[in-house]
């Protein structure tokens, strides 16, 4: 779950061609500041704008080298310009299910979903983590650069339920946010907390001491594929997190930042907002079906139930799939032909060489009856026509956590 890539023309030098939607920023623009930007400084940090946000788009190292050192070891990144809001009240769970299309109802305490908010057309508002915690609130974390969406939309949204009698509070939480992820995660984040990271299966979460801080929540989820975790953590001990994780002795925690991100992502088959979905696009065009629970399907009373269900049942006109081409990368916005390159029939959102896979990787929509893996399309690519063919995703395989 990542907000639109919003960095400066002069990046697209610095990550060597991987992929990123760029714009320019005003040079006055004044950038938010996260509670580990002098961390990221010291430590070489290449800070960019990204949602509003000053960020390290990479360290010393450059992208590929710290994309296969998290699928090969463990990377922290620093994810603090999230949004994190907390829901309470004894109808949160029917207040938030009025804005998504997940079941959170039928989550178990400290469970946790991934989901998206809807319009009353079906088009996707935002992507969104909604947990229930034994704590009795709802833990959300959603996208930065829908922050200011997000939270008015849900501070309305509140408001309106308290005038039906409703008792339900929304409240922004302050917290860093640091994701550990990589098969090395759990050995590394073990020897600093006290419970069994053994029983905290993917996409549960936990109230937890880490290295000593107190009350941070772990919850087992990520945007890498891996196995992996995001902490939120009191901002004033963040960096004495970042720097316990990065000091392990059990494995080299290397600081990844948003190139190397993005390209785990694509990889994993993991959408971005603002590319990949928004609100012109639906969960059933998106390939997201599954984040729409059986309950919900029956009761059909999220916003845009008529829409969604209605393309559940007849399918819709575009799908998005993914797609390997030889060549030259494609990127977002890349024009999708049918295979004897006379008919469009669709377009690429995002696109980039895969560091892992060494074949270029990339994601989009085209219409239904092309959607099947195997079809051999043509992309038009700097005025020539490439190969590429559907193919499943995630293109590599997931590493999520469950107990055996």
């Amino acid at each position: 779950m990542l907000s639109r890539k919003l960095l400066p023309k002069n990046v697209t030098n610095v990550i060597k061609g991987f992929a990123c939607q760029c714009r320019n920023y005003s040079q006055n623009e004044t950038l938010k500041k996260t509670c580990l930007y002098d961390y990221h400084v010291k430590n070489g940090g290449k800070m960019v704008p990204f949602a509003g946000w000053s960020m390290p788009v990479q360290y010393t190292e450059g992208i590929s080298e710290s994309h296969l050192h998290v699928r090969s070891a463990a990377g922290l990144f620093d994810v603090s310009h999230m949004l994190q809001t907390r829901v309470t009240g004894r109808d949160g769970v029917a207040f938030i299910e009025s804005m998504i299309v997940g079941d959170v109802g039928g989550l178990r305490d400290n469970q946790g979903t991934l989901s998206v908010f809807t319009n009353e057309r079906g088009g996707i508002l935002d992507d969104l983590i909604v947990s229930k915690t034994e704590e009795g609130y709802l833990y959300v974390v959603s996208n930065a650069g829908c922050a200011d969406k997000d939270y008015n939309n849900m501070q309305t949204q509140a408001e309106q339920c308290r005038k039906k009698g409703m008792d339900v509070n929304v409240e922004m939480i302050s917290n860093g946010l640091l994701a550990l992820q990589g098969p090395s995660m759990s050995s590394v984040l073990q020897e600093g907390v006290d419970f069994d990271l053994n029983k905290l299966p993917f996409m549960t979460n936990k109230m937890a001491t880490v290295f000593g801080i107190p009350e941070c929540r772990v919850t087992r989820c990520g945007y890498t594929g891996e196995d992996g975790v995001e902490i939120s953590v009191r901002p004033d001990r963040a960096e004495d997190l970042a720097q316990a994780l990065t000091g392990s002795s059990k494995a080299k925690v290397m600081l990844i930042g948003l190139g190397a991100r993005d390209t785990l992502r694509l990889e994993a088959g993991l959408c971005l907002y603002g590319s990949d979905i928004d609100e012109t696009t639906t969960p059933v065009e998106g390939s997201l079906t599954w984040t729409i629970g059986k309950r919900r399907r029956e009761e059909a009373n999220f916003p845009g139930a008529s829409v969604i269900l209605k393309q559940i049942k007849e399918k819709p006109q575009r799908r998005r799939v993914g797609f390997i081409s030889s060549g030259a990368p494609a990127r977002g916005h890349t024009k999708i032909y049918d295979e004897s390159g006379s008919s469009l029939i669709g377009e690429l959102t995002s696109g980039c060489p895969s560091p892992s896979l060494k074949e270029n990787v990339s994601m989009g929509y085209v219409k239904t009856a092309f959607t099947k893996n195997g079809t051999k399309v043509k992309f038009e690519v700097r005025k020539k026509m490439i190969d590429a063919v559907v193919s499943k995703m995630p293109f590599v395989p997931s590493n999520y956590f469950s107990p055996k």
